[in-house]
């Protein structure tokens, strides 16, 4: 009865999680925020220097500014903007969504001080003579959009317009200017040009008594309303200038959302899948702690107010392979205690146990770097990080507590007592009880292999490849994205192919020619153009327009000042050397400082083999290859961990060590018993990134390509560097200080159990 009881506890569970995914899922879809390269939109970050004469930046200015410019966004009617202070002096702005982002970019950083000027740019009148929110946009008699400004002081108005209907004509105008620029900028000049820099400059005949004054002009009504908006929204009490910015079209936003979901979905279907085949019911337990491990990131997500981008997408796909890591690990430990004789009840209880200490290892490590990929990162990068860091913690919750309950469900019901097939387990693997097998005396497919005996033509092969990558490196050098060299992107989409030469003709009749033109994109329907120069806000709306003219879509613009571009490499820098600091002080707290020392040597080995590739490959290494590159620090060490986990606990059952045979005979021990459960934790997560390399958006195509890299190299490095380093280390303890009493070892270094309370 009670094992029935069980089961029924399994599936009343079972049908209480699915029940809620099913019917909350789609509200907590709805309220995610998109961020701008989903739905399009534009990003700026703004130096904020003082006005002429102005007071210093202090954070009360800046504050005060993000008041300001929210006012305006305000007035443009946009969802969810995103303002922040960044530094002591800078003002990031993200508007996702927006339609007109020239006029929205131009309403941003005006600093919207009107002034009523002679015909001699003298000063007559400025904002502070108007009603604070008396500006309307309105109509005139001929249904024309206009503004109504309301006065403070009537009368003054009435003297201005007086002395001005006195001026002979040609000079009897009362020009209004917006940000008008001392020693720059002069009514006599701008007067004959077409499209002059004054709003508008009315002749006055007579002397005017009004409360309000009306300014006409060729407005648009959405132009007259926005102009409202920003003179009650108020002037700014800085200087905004951008020195960084990136605007998506529309058009592209929702194509990458299209295609990144459907990467995912194809994505966590194969390991899903996977799963299913090679581990059997396990599997199903998996699935089940997958889709309740997806919902609670986007839930977590969604409580804490993120905004999602295709980084993100990418992080939750990650961690969905991550996820899988902690079932795989467990569950490949269980196995081999089946593999001994034990029960299933036993194999269970000594798995879950033993495989905590990996797990928590693992996991801690990938925590780290995006930990400091966090604090270093911005904007879209920030976000993946915060993703990453989502999907780790939610692992501990799904894969290790969850799995656990359920698969514990099951296996103290006494169902499935002797049933070893369940676990995907031949017959013929399993010993007899009677046999007194250690998990050391199993058999393994890599038995044949002598990995220790073989170190020095690894570290050779390993070393050449270096040496390889070395002069590609010197000849080729890096292909840095703006990001790091600074300048400006252009990304233009085409309905139909398009070719390097027909992409250069039209940057060319823009006015805007560039030598370094680059097709991409499924069906070559992409044009990315560089240039060394960071544009101006009116030479992106100049060749925006040219664009659309042309395409018929808006494209994708960014730009990176040479400033920004220096502190983006430094950060990228810091960000790798504190999160290999890190790992190598956790590892040789957690295990030895030589474990430490040999992991960091693998990763190092890792970074250098993804920045050689991209090298030779001629791709783009921008701040998305940073995100990759410590998301593989942080993952491929995932591999040395485990392997380590089991060198430590082989060398437990050993007690002493007393040869360099011994050693060896750890170390190839230790790599054949987690050479399967290596190749198949990388095997989830690279199903996941050729899923996105292969059906995501064209915008993560490197990033996918640096994490497969690192992948592969990582699963070579745990394997064939990492163990091998140690070994070498090891042995020079080993003929310095003579025989190594493992057990005296383990109890003055002893910290704790590592096994889960649930």
């Amino acid at each position: 009865m009670k094992a029935r009881g069980r089961i029924i506890a399994f599936f009343l569970l079972v049908i209480v999680l699915l029940g809620m995914i099913g019917t909350t899922s789609l509200p907590i879809a709805k309220d995610i925020k998109l961020g701008l390269d989903l739905q399009g939109g534009f990003e700026v970050l703004y130096e904020v220097q003082p006005l002429n004469d102005g007071p210093e930046i202090t954070n009360e200015i800046l504050s005060d500014t993000t008041d300001a410019l929210m006012n305006r966004i305000n007035v443009l009617g946009v969802s969810e903007p995103v303002i922040q202070i960044e530094g002591d002096d800078r003002i990031r702005v993200q508007l996702a969504g927006i339609e007109d982002q020239s006029e929205a970019r131009e309403l941003l950083s005006t600093e919207a001080n009107l002034t009523f000027r002679d015909a001699d740019d003298n000063l007559l009148m400025d904002g502070s003579d108007l009603k604070e929110g008396g500006a309307t946009g309105t109509f005139d008699e001929n249904g024309q959009p206009i503004v109504s400004l309301e006065l403070k002081d009537p009368g003054k108005f009435a003297e201005i317009t007086g002395e001005i209907s006195q001026r002979p004509p040609g000079e009897n105008v009362l020009v209004i200017w917006m940000d008008f620029e001392e020693g720059e900028d002069s009514y006599q000049e701008e007067r004959m040009e077409a499209d002059p820099k004054f709003v508008s400059a009315p002749t006055v005949s007579q002397r005017i008594n009004s409360p309000s004054v009306q300014i006409t002009g060729s407005f648009t009504v959405e132009e007259t309303q926005n102009f409202a908006g920003i003179l009650n929204a108020g002037a700014l009490p800085v200087e905004l200038e951008e020195i960084y910015s990136t605007s998506v079209g529309a058009q592209f936003g929702e194509e990458a959302l299209d295609k990144t979901t459907f990467a995912a979905a194809i994505g966590i279907g194969l390991v899903l899948l996977f799963m299913l085949v090679f581990y059997r019911f396990p599997g199903v337990i998996a699935f089940i702690t997958l889709s309740v491990y997806v919902y609670l990131i986007l839930l977590i997500f969604v409580w804490i107010g993120g905004v999602l981008t295709l980084p993100g997408i990418a992080a939750i796909m990650l961690g969905v392979g991550m996820a899988v890591d902690a079932n795989i690990i467990t569950y490949e430990r269980i196995r081999e205690e089946m593999r001994t004789g034990k029960s299933v009840k036993d194999s269970f209880r000594i798995g879950a146990r033993s495989s905590f200490s990996a797990i928590i290892d693992a996991n801690v490590t990938t925590l780290l770097a995006a930990a400091v990929l966090f604090y270093f990162g911005t904007s879209s990068v920030k976000g993946f990080a915060t993703l990453l860091i989502i999907s780790i913690l939610a692992s501990f919750i799904t894969a290790v507590w969850g799995s656990r309950l359920l698969l514990g469900l099951w296996v103290h019901s006494g169902f499935l007592d002797s049933k070893f097939g369940w676990f995907g387990l031949k017959p013929d693997k399993i010993h007899s009880p009677s046999e007194e097998k250690e998990i050391t005396d199993l058999t393994t497919p890599f038995d044949r292999y002598d990995f220790a005996g073989n170190r020095n033509k690894f570290f050779a092969a390993s070393l050449a490849l270096i040496a390889a990558g070395a002069i590609v490196l010197g000849l080729f050098q890096l292909n840095l994205g703006i990001d790091f060299s600074g300048g400006t992107r252009v990304e233009v989409t085409s309905d139909s192919a398009l070719s390097q030469q027909e992409v250069e003709e039209f940057l060319e009749e823009a006015g805007y020619p560039s030598d370094d033109v680059v097709i991409s994109g499924d069906q070559s329907d992409i044009g990315v153009a560089r240039y060394t120069d960071d544009f101006s806000q009116d030479q992106i709306d100049e060749l925006t327009q040219a664009a659309m003219n042309e395409y018929g879509q808006r494209p994708n613009v960014s730009t990176v000042s040479n400033q920004v571009s220096i502190e983006l490499a430094q950060n990228a820098l810091y960000a790798l050397a504190i999160a290999a600091l890190g790992i190598i002080i956790y590892v040789a707290f957690r295990f030895e400082w030589r474990m430490g020392v040999a992991s960091i040597v693998a990763l190092i080995h890792d970074t250098f083999f993804i920045v050689a590739v991209f090298s030779l490959l001629r791709l783009e290494v921008d701040l998305t290859f940073i995100a990759a590159v410590l998301t593989i620090v942080g993952y491929s060490i995932n591999d040395t961990i485990v392997t380590f986990d089991r060198i430590r606990e082989n060398m437990k059952r050993m007690k002493k060590i007393e040869t360099v045979e011994q050693l060896e005979n750890v170390v190839n021990v230790s790599l054949r018993q987690t050479l399967v459960r290596s190749v198949n934790t990388v095997m989830t997560v690279v199903l996941v990134v050729l899923a996105l390399l292969i059906f995501g958006a064209p915008s993560i195509t490197n990033f996918s390509i640096a994490l497969l890299i690192g992948l592969i190299a990582g699963t070579y490095s745990s394997i064939f560097i990492a163990a091998q380093l140690w070994l070498v280390l090891k042995k020079k303890e080993l003929n310095k200080k003579g025989p190594i009493d493992v057990e005296k070892k383990e109890q003055e270094t002893k910290w704790g159990s590592d096994e889960p309370v649930v």
